[in-house]
C-alpha cells in the first residue's frame, strides 16, 4: 500500500485489500449456492438475513457516529471522520442487499414446517405472520394473535416501512458525506453548520425509528413474542458492533501507512467507547432477560425457553462472555486503550461476539428447533459470514479511495482533533 505522510493523501485501494476482498465475496457466492442447492435454502435464508441485517447495521452505525460528532460539536474526532463517512457511502448497497433478502424470503416459498410442527407451505422468513391465510378464519394457518396484529403486520405495510428506514438512513448518510466534500472545496462554516442540521434531523429519526427497525427485521421472526426493550437492545448491539470495526479499520489502514496523525489518544477514546457501550450492552441484556425470568409469563418466557434447550445454552451464556466479560477484562484499564495490539484483539472478538448475538436472535425464529441443525455454526454460517465480510470490505475501502483526501482538511475543529491528548 502506498504511503504518503500529507493531508492530501488518498487511499490506494488496489493490490492484497482488493484481491482477498473477491476471494472472500467469491466464498460467499459458493456458500450460498451450494446452500440453496442441496436443500437447506431456509438456513441460507436466515444466515442471509443475519449478514444483511449485520452489514446494514454496521453502516448505519458509521452515519449514526457523524451525527453524534456534529451534533456535540466534538473536535476530537475530526481526524478520523473519512472512516465513518465511507461506513455512510458503504450504507446504500448494504441497504438494497437486506431489502432485497427480506423481499425474496417472503415471496419465496417451500414446504417445511411451521410454529406447531405441521407441515404447511411457508414463506422463507416471517413465516409466522407472512404465510397464505393467516387472518382467515377456518384457513389451516389462521392464527388469531397474528390476526389482531396484522394492521401492523402486514406485507405491503412491512416492505414500506423497511424501505423507508434504509432511505432515511441512506438519504441522509449521503447529505452528511456531500457537505462534508463541500466544506473541504469551499471551507469556511457553511457546509459544517448543513450537516449540523442534517445530524440533528438524522438523529431525530433515528432515535424513533431504530427500535422499530429491530422491531420488524428481527422481532417479528418470533412474532407472538415481544419485548419493548428489543429495539434498544439492538441499537446497543449496532453501536458496539459498528464502533469496533470503525476501530479495527482505523488500526489496520495506521498500520499500512495510513492516518498517521492518528494518535493512540484518539484509539483510546474510540475504546471507551467500545466499553462503555458494551457495559450498557450488558445492562440492556440483563434487564431483559431478568424481567422475563421473574415476570415468567408464557407468551414472554418463550423467547428464552427455546433458548435454553440442550442444543443452544451453550452458545446462550457464550453470547454474555463474548460481549460482556471479554471487554471488561480487555479494555477496563486505560493503557489497554492505548495498546493497538490489545485493542484490534478487542474489537476482532466484538465483531465476532455480535455475529454470536445476531444469530442466537435470528436463528431459532427463522429456522426453528424443528431442524436440530438450527444449533450448529458449520460451513453455511462461515461462508457467508466471509462472504459479507469481503463486500463489506470491497463496497467501504472503494468509496473511501474515492475521497480526495483521507482527511476533511477543512474541518473547522481539525486543529484540536491533531492536538488531541487524554
Amino acid at each position: 500500500m502506498k504511503t504518503s505522510h500529507s493531508f492530501d493523501e488518498r487511499f490506494q485501494f488496489q493490490g492484497k485489500a482488493k484481491t482477498w476482498s473477491l476471494v472472500l465475496m467469491a466464498i460467499g457466492v459458493i456458500g450460498i449456492a451450494f446452500g440453496f442447492l442441496s436443500g437447506g435454502g431456509e438456513r441460507t435464508f436466515a444466515n442471509l438475513l443475519l449478514m444483511s441485517y449485520y452489514f446494514a447495521c454496521v453502516c448505519t452505525c458509521g452515519v449514526f457516529f457523524l451525527a453524534v460528532q456534529y451534533v456535540a460539536q466534538a473536535g476530537w474526532s475530526a481526524a478520523i471522520l473519512r472512516i465513518p463517512q465511507a461506513f455512510a457511502k458503504a450504507l446504500p448497497v448494504a441497504a438494497v442487499i437486506l431489502f432485497a433478502v427480506i423481499f425474496l424470503g417472503i415471496f419465496m416459498t417451500h414446504t417445511g414446517l411451521n410454529e406447531y410442527g405441521k407441515q404447511t407451505t411457508i414463506p422463507y422468513l416471517y413465516k409466522i405472520w407472512a404465510v397464505k391465510g393467516v387472518t382467515t378464519p377456518g384457513d389451516p394457518n389462521y392464527d388469531s394473535v397474528i390476526t389482531a396484529k396484522s394492521g401492523y403486520l402486514n406485507v405491503p405495510f412491512f416492505l414500506i416501512r423497511i424501505a423507508l428506514y434504509l432511505v432515511c438512513y441512506s438519504g441522509l448518510g449521503a447529505l452528511l458525506v456531500k457537505y462534508s466534500n463541500n466544506e473541504d472545496a469551499l471551507g469556511g462554516m457553511f457546509n459544517y453548520n448543513k450537516s449540523f442540521k442534517v445530524s440533528v434531523i438524522f438523529l431525530v429519526i433515528f432515535g424513533f425509528t431504530v427500535p422499530l427497525f429491530a422491531f420488524d427485521t428481527i422481532m417479528s421472526l418470533e412474532a407472538h413474542w415481544f419485548s419493548t426493550m428489543f429495539g434498544w437492545y439492538n441499537f446497543a448491539a449496532l453501536w458496539v458492533g459498528g464502533l469496533s470495526v470503525i476501530t479495527l479499520t482505523i488500526i489496520i489502514l495506521r498500520q499500512n501507512g495510513y492516518l498517521e496523525w492518528v494518535t493512540e489518544d484518539h484509539l483510546h477514546n474510540l475504546g471507551q467507547l467500545m466499553f462503555g457501550f458494551s457495559v450498557f450492552w450488558t445492562y440492556l441484556w440483563f434487564a431483559q432477560f431478568l424481567l422475563t425470568w421473574y415476570a415468567n409469563i408464557p407468551e414472554e418466557s418463550a423467547y428464552f425457553y427455546r433458548r435454553w434447550q440442550p442444543e443452544f445454552i451453550g452458545w446462550f451464556w457464550l453470547n454474555i462472555v463474548v460481549n460482556f466479560l471479554t471487554p471488561l477484562l480487555l479494555l477496563m484499564k486505560r493503557d489497554s486503550k492505548r495498546l493497538v495490539p490489545v485493542l484490534k484483539v478487542a474489537c476482532i472478538i466484538l465483531i465476532c461476539g455480535h455475529w454470536l448475538d445476531y444469530w442466537q436472535m435470528i436463528m431459532p425464529g427463522a429456522v426453528g428447533p424443528q431442524s436440530h441443525w438450527y444449533t450448529e455454526i458449520s460451513w453455511p454460517e462461515i461462508t457467508i459470514f466471509f462472504g459479507f465480510a469481503g463486500l463489506f470490505i470491497f463496497t467501504m475501502l472503494n468509496a473511501l479511495s474515492k475521497f480526495n483526501s483521507l482527511i476533511p482538511k477543512k474541518h473547522p475543529l481539525l486543529d484540536e482533533s491533531l492536538h488531541h491528548h487524554i
